[in-house]
């Protein structure tokens, strides 16, 4: 069975962490572009991290990079997103989603075609 699971949301307070998991089952993310996107109320979804297949190699969004980072476990077959530096504007729903099988050494936020159901992140006082 083909599925992406996504976990570790919750409510945290400004300048609090989080790491999110996405867990596949029927996939292995070595072969994928791993994805994690956002949205929240009212907003268009947006791409904030991904992890290539081939090198693990990542790209961020401006809003995030040197707060967020994407990571790979292999033998979990898992992909992580650590937050850092929270802030109120990252409140949204999260969602991991894959985009291959490739080869390609660089991801980007284009051409996803899997995805989880989503995770709740609220930053808030």
């Amino acid at each position: 069975q083909l599925q992406l699971v996504e976990s570790g949301g919750g409510l945290v307070q400004p300048g609090g962490s989080l790491r999110l998991s996405c867990a596949a089952s029927g996939y292995n993310v070595d072969y994928y572009h791993v994805g994690w996107f956002r949205q929240a109320p009212g907003k268009e979804r947006e791409g904030v991290g991904c992890i290539s297949s081939v090198g693990g190699n990542t790209n961020y969004a401006d809003s995030v990079k040197g707060r967020f980072t994407v990571s790979r476990d292999t033998a979990k077959n898992t992909v992580y997103l650590q937050m850092n530096s929270l802030k109120p504007e990252d409140t949204a729903v999260y969602y991991c989603a894959l985009r291959g099988p490739t080869a390609q050494p660089m991801c980007q936020f284009e051409g996803y075609a899997s995805w989880g159901q989503g995770t709740q992140v609220t930053v808030s006082s």
